[in-house]
């Protein structure tokens, strides 16, 4: 099946597409008829195809997407299959539906923190499994963190050392003697503190499945303050660009932890 390039938009169309199902203005539509395999629902497979256009651009944020009529034609499915595919689109974030005359299916600006958020939902349900355990959890989080800590040392600025400061002596809430809260923000801020997204985005999910499944009264106040003087050293290490020593201060501390989060009753059952 060939393909040309269509002057008004620059996108790709099938060749042999009928004519009704040719872009209209405005419209961006899939580069290629999908050929649906009944090995997988139809449905994931058109969510699929129109997800891959998202991601490399030739459906970028705003785009307002062909009406489902004009995509059963394009997909040769039925309009049922077109709206579950939307339905798995918009739950992922990547197309907002609005209605009226001008509503439609709009591919979505990407939104860090609402996947952040989504993510971190996921993982809380996985632990709960035999799938995944909080064991996993924290191996990720020492393979991660480390890293995060040498990198951030790298590249420390002013304000990151600034930021990194007032997160390892930040005061404690009342209502949580543990600042455990405050424990864990310090952690994100060493992720941020590297300039890296991807970074960031990965390890927060980890720390807010902590924040919600660990009961922290069983851990001593004094084990809380020694927490607070590891963070503090961690600083220094970044605060200093000594970035080896950043990176093992990290994985003491992140050990320290594990040993911690390892006692009897530690973790919420539900």
């Amino acid at each position: 099946m060939g393909a040309t390039r269509d002057p008004r938009d620059g996108v790709t169309v099938p060749t042999d597409a009928p004519a009704g199902e040719r872009p209209r203005d405005g419209h961006r539509p899939p580069t290629a008829r999908l050929r649906v395999q009944r090995v997988r629902p139809a449905y994931r497979q058109v969510a699929d195809e129109l997800r891959a256009q998202i991601m490399r651009g030739a459906l970028p944020a705003g785009t307002r997407l062909p009406a489902e009529s004009e995509l059963t034609g394009m997909f040769g499915v039925s309009r049922s299959t077109v709206r579950e595919a939307l339905r798995v689109l918009a739950s992922q974030h990547l197309i907002d539906t609005r209605r009226g005359v001008q509503g439609g299916s709009f591919v979505a600006a990407p939104d860090p923190a609402r996947l952040v958020e989504d993510v971190g939902g996921a993982l809380g349900v996985l632990v709960a499994t035999p799938q995944l355990g909080m064991a996993d959890l924290l191996e990720a989080r020492l393979l991660l963190e480390p890293a995060a800590a040498r990198l951030a040392a790298q590249r420390a600025a002013p304000e990151t050392i600034e930021a990194l400061r007032a997160a390892a002596a930040a005061p404690r809430d009342p209502r949580d003697p543990s600042g455990f809260v405050e424990h864990m923000d310090f952690h994100t801020t060493v992720l941020m503190a590297t300039g890296n997204l991807m970074i960031t985005m990965m390890g927060q999910p980890v720390g807010d499945v902590l924040r919600t499944r660990l009961n922290r009264h069983v851990v001593a106040a004094e084990h809380w303050a020694e927490v607070d003087a590891c963070h503090t050293t961690i600083t220094e290490h970044i605060a200093r660009g000594e970035a080896a020593q950043a990176e093992e201060a990290m994985r003491s501390h992140l050990l320290d932890l594990r040993d911690i989060y390892g006692r009897p009753g530690a973790w919420k059952s539900d």
